[in-house]
């Protein structure tokens, strides 16, 4: 059974960084909580990150529930235990991926709009038991050094398979008018796939599809016309091949395009 303590991952960390409350943090965690119906909870932790100083100011809970790793090794050796767990053929492509995302947020992202930002990424880990499984991590930057580099960040990371080799695939994301994601950076990082066609505007459409929205709603959300929206969605199925709005769906929820 599961420990009662564990459950409740947001209150764990709003409880732990109460000075998160009220600001934009806490939009990006609420758009969090809209995917508590696809990503399993049981099965997510949060980790605060410092790359300055490589450790991990907070590690929740189910961190040593959903991995069976130990909390205190997080806390105390940072980040050379967490990477040792990372698989060895995710681990350079990870590095390079954090790296671009950097250099995109710097040159591409006014400083005064990068508290807005949300990336996206996955890679695989080693449990306790030895086995490797598939993580899912969205990062939301929460302060950020005198040049305007995010430097200590929230991450929110869910396991979404086992040991299966996915491609690593990257994502910039940033908050609008509407507290709705846009997506300003995607980048398969891997092999290419059919996905790799899609605007930026095309993976919004997709990840808002998913989450249940109309076409009403998405454009709404997006500032854009519903007839736009539906545009979008003809062009999205052709460009994947796809039948039906509910068969793209379900490839988004397996794979986990959020």
């Amino acid at each position: 059974m599961q420990p009662k303590n564990t459950i409740d991952l947001f209150k764990e960390i709003f409880d732990s960084h109460q000075e998160y409350n009220g600001t934009v943090i806490e939009q990006h965690i609420q758009k969090l909580r809209e995917l508590d119906v696809y990503l399993p909870p049981m099965e997510s932790f949060f980790i605060v990150t410092n790359t300055t100083k490589q450790i991990y100011e907070f590690v929740s809970k189910n961190f040593e529930y959903a991995l069976g790793l130990e909390r205190e090794l997080m806390n105390t050796m940072g980040a050379p235990y967490w990477f040792s767990h990372f698989h060895p053929d995710d681990l350079p492509i990870w590095m390079g991926v954090l790296e671009e995302l950097m250099v995109f947020t710097m040159t591409e992202v006014p400083r005064e709009e990068r508290s807005k930002l949300n990336y996206t990424w996955n890679f695989r880990v080693r449990n306790s038991k030895g086995n490797y499984v598939n993580i899912l991590e969205h990062q939301t930057p929460t302060y950020f050094d005198a040049a305007g580099k995010p430097v200590i960040g929230i991450a929110h990371c869910s396991i979404v398979g086992k040991d299966e080799q996915r491609p690593i695939i990257a994502t910039i994301k940033k908050l609008n008018n509407n507290n709705e994601y846009e997506t300003l950076y995607y980048k398969n990082h891997s092999q290419k796939l059919l996905e790799d066609n899609l605007s930026n505007r095309e993976q919004d459409i997709i990840r808002l599809l998913a989450l249940n929205n109309t076409s009403k709603q998405i454009g709404e959300k997006l500032f854009i016309s519903s007839h736009t929206v539906d545009v979008h969605r003809k062009n999205i199925l052709k460009k994947l091949d796809f039948d039906s709005v509910q068969e793209l769906i379900q490839h988004c929820l397996v794979n986990q395009f959020f």
